[in-house]
């Protein structure tokens, strides 16, 4: 056998799972399953192929491997639920190569029931295997929280469901060589539960604290300061940021059309307070301006920070985008700056981007952070920027608006 590991989908939670396997010293071939959004830096990459891994663009390698496990990107579709085509497109893929007493694992969010309902005849119609007697099947959500040095994947339990007992046994088996704590659940969909879950939970609770800092302000109440306090209860509470809007690869589910017929509600709420976000900060953005005698039209705005994450490059939902777009439709002149964005297009046109943050800064007549990189100095910021707007609450108090 060329390797004991073959991830299929080398995006947001593919990658990762490569690294932390070629890290355990397990032989990996990398398959991408498309045009992806992870990528690997130059010396990245020299270190993991050193380490025993191997990019292929051969299915037919993927035959000959112990284990398999598909990241595919599952990404919203055109009627809001996650688009299983690069699932459904990498199990054909792998059908076709499968051979008996691989071990399958599917790593991408998924609504409960695809991996039985979906994964498994496309599996068994392409291989002529049956799973659970030829091959082993499991559900593991993929729990991965990009730039969180924290909390790895030695030091995150691994959530596994197997079809049989027996694939529960050979999926832990497997991930017992990468974490150092396995958690079985009764089933692939218990465990494609946890996902939705997991995702859904992080989902409502910033709705919950993106509405109170509308609600706070409105009357005139410090939020910061009460999530300040209210993070000290040391039981029934978990501290939640608002910010500019939700970004990420987690897209949350509330199963509209689920075969139960059964929404889950808190979950739409939640999209659709997140969802105006957006435009709360504008709103906010020209009030400011409003306030110092000055109109959204024509007013030189700089955006600090445009990925959907601090001190990573991944744009994938960032609301910056969203918000470029609104302030460009108020005649506003938007520039931004963002150390790891070299380049940055909305509505297919260049957006200028400042060389220098302080010059820019005292340039513009608003400066919106919407991003906390490590980099940024905000103390020094909010004495050079003529207005500033921070949707983060990352300065520190009284040297900017806050959110």
């Amino acid at each position: 056998m060329p390797a004991d590991l073959a991830v299929i989908g080398l995006g947001p939670y593919g990658l990762p799972l490569a690294q932390a396997a070629v890290a355990a010293g397990i032989p990996t071939l990398g398959y991408r399953t498309g045009p992806e959004p992870g990528s690997l830096s130059p010396a990245e990459l020299r270190r993991m192929l050193s380490g025993g891994f191997r990019p292929t663009t051969s299915p037919a390698e993927l035959g000959r491997v112990r284990t398999a496990v598909i990241c595919a990107p599952t990404p919203r579709g055109a009627d809001g639920g996650l688009d299983l085509t690069q699932v459904e497109s990498a199990a054909r893929t792998l059908a076709a190569h499968l051979r008996p007493h691989t071990t399958v694992i599917l790593e991408s969010p998924v609504p409960p029931g695809t991996t039985e309902d979906r994964l498994r005849p496309l599996l068994e119609e392409g291989s002529g295997l049956r799973a659970g007697r030829d091959f082993h099947l499991a559900y593991s959500p993929s729990r991965v929280d990009p730039g969180n040095r924290d909390f790895t994947p030695a030091n995150t339990p691994k959530v596994i469901g197997g079809l049989t007992p027996a694939c529960t046994e050979s999926a832990a088996a497997f991930y017992s060589r990468l974490t150092d704590k396995v958690v079985r659940a009764r089933g692939p969909r218990e465990a494609e539960t946890v996902q939705l879950l997991e995702t859904n939970y992080r989902h409502v609770n910033i709705a919950l604290v993106n509405e109170m800092a509308v609600l706070c302000h409105d009357l005139g109440v410090d939020l910061w300061d009460v999530v300040r306090c209210a993070e000290t209860k040391p039981f029934g509470f978990q501290s939640f940021r608002p910010g500019p809007g939700v970004g990420g690869h987690a897209v949350p589910q509330d199963l509209t059309g689920a075969p139960t017929g059964r929404a889950l509600r808190m979950v739409e709420l939640a999209q659709q307070v997140n969802s105006q976000m957006p435009r709360y900060v504008v709103q906010r953005a020209a009030a400011l301006l409003n306030e110092h005698g000055k109109s959204a039209r024509g007013a030189r705005i700089l955006l600090l920070g445009v990925t959907y994450k601090p001190d990573l490059a991944d744009q994938q939902g960032t609301p910056a985008r969203e918000i470029a777009i609104r302030l460009m439709e108020l005649g506003a002149s938007v520039s931004y700056h963002d150390p790891h964005v070299p380049s940055w297009n909305v509505l297919d046109r260049p957006v200028p981007r400042a060389d220098s943050l302080y010059e820019a800064a005292a340039d513009a007549d608003l400066t919106i952070l919407l991003q906390q990189h490590r980099t940024y100095d905000l103390q020094g910021l909010s004495v050079k920027a003529q207005l500033l707007l921070d949707t983060r609450g990352a300065t520190p108090t009284g040297a900017a608006h806050r959110l």
